[in-house]
C-alpha cells in the first residue's frame, strides 16, 4: 500500500545530530597512508564520531554576505536519460519522489508536496574531496520529518538514496547515510539553491543536503530512498558510487 503524502501527515521536528571536524584536502588524501586511515572501514569512523560528538552539533552555517559568487556544477551535469529529459520539459510537474524500503507507509510524493511542506533554509559550506569548497543556500523540507511520515522501521540502520544519473555513462549514481544522519536537522532535501530552483545542473528536482558530510554524499537528481538494514546487496555493497568504485569512506563525515 502507497501513502500519498500530504501536509496533514506530515510530522515535523527534528532529531539531534553529532559531528566531528574531518579534512577533506585532496593532498592528504592521495597520499595512500592517510587514505587507508580516512576511507577504513566506516564503522572505525563512524563510531568515532558518535562518540566524540555531541547531540545537537550542527554544521557552521554563514551568512548571506558570506555565499560563494560561483557555486561550481561538480560530478553530473545532466542525467540525459528519457525519463528524466520527460520530466524536465514538463518542468517536473509529473515526478515523484519514492520512499520505501523497510517503512510502514511507502510514500510517492511530488514536487509541489514537497514545496508545501515546512522548510528549513541553510547557508552552508560544500566540502568537496577533490580539495575546493563553495558557500551556498539550501532549502527544502527535513528528511527526518518526511522518514517519520512513512513511518519507517526501527530496524532499518541505513537509507540508499537513488539517483536518476549514471555517473560518466557507468554505474547508477547513489549514496547512503545511516540514521542519525538521516534524522539529523540539517539533513535536508532541496529543491531551491540560492533563492531559485535548482537547475539541472544543480541536481533539479531535488538533492540531498546532509551537511555534516564530504561533498560526494550531497546526492543530485533524487528519485528514491531506500530504508534497509544492510548495504550489502544494493549495487556494489559499500553505500556509494565512489565507495563502491574507488575505496572512498561510506561514512564520509566532516
Amino acid at each position: 500500500m502507497t501513502t500519498i503524502l500530504t501536509r496533514r501527515t506530515l510530522v515535523t521536528g527534528a532529531a539531534t545530530g553529532a559531528g566531528l571536524l574531518l579534512s577533506g584536502c585532496d593532498r592528504l588524501i592521495q597520499n595512500d597512508s592517510v587514505r587507508k586511515i580516512i576511507y577504513a572501514e566506516d564503522g572505525i569512523h563512524g563510531s568515532l564520531q558518535r562518540a566524540l560528538s555531541s547531540h545537537d552539533s550542527l554544521a557552521k552555517e554563514f551568512s548571506p554576505s558570506e555565499m560563494s559568487p560561483v557555486f561550481r556544477v561538480n560530478g553530473s551535469s545532466n542525467p540525459n536519460k528519457p525519463e528524466y529529459d520527460a520530466h524536465v520539459a514538463n518542468n517536473f510537474a509529473d515526478w515523484k519522489l519514492r520512499i520505501d524500503g523497510m517503512v510502514n507507509r511507502p510514500l510517492d510524493i511530488s514536487l509541489a508536496q514537497l514545496k508545501s511542506l515546512p522548510n528549513r533554509a541553510q547557508i552552508t559550506r560544500h566540502d568537496c574531496v577533490e580539495g575546493w569548497s563553495a558557500i551556498g543556500k539550501w532549502q527544502g523540507p527535513m528528511l527526518g520529518s518526511i522518514l517519520k511520515a512513512a513511518d519507517v522501521r526501527n530496524t532499518a540502520r541505513y537509507l540508499i538514496v537513488h539517483c536518476a544519473d549514471n555517473y560518466h555513462n557507468t554505474s547508477p549514481y547513489y549514496v547512503s547515510i545511516d540514521m542519525f544522519d538521516a534524522f539529523h536537522p540539517q539533513t535536508i532535501l532541496a529543491w531551491a539553491m540560492n533563492d531559485k530552483p535548482l537547475t539541472v545542473g544543480h541536481g533539479a528536482p531535488i538533492r540531498l543536503r546532509a551537511e555534516r558530510h564530504l561533498g560526494y554524499k550531497q546526492a543530485k537528481y533524487v528519485m528514491r530512498i531506500e530504508a534497509t538494514d544492510r548495504l550489502e546487496g544494493h549495487y556494489g555493497g559499500h553505500g556509494g558510487y565512489w565507495e563502491d568504485h574507488v575505496d572512498y569512506d561510506q561514512y564520509a563525515g566532516i
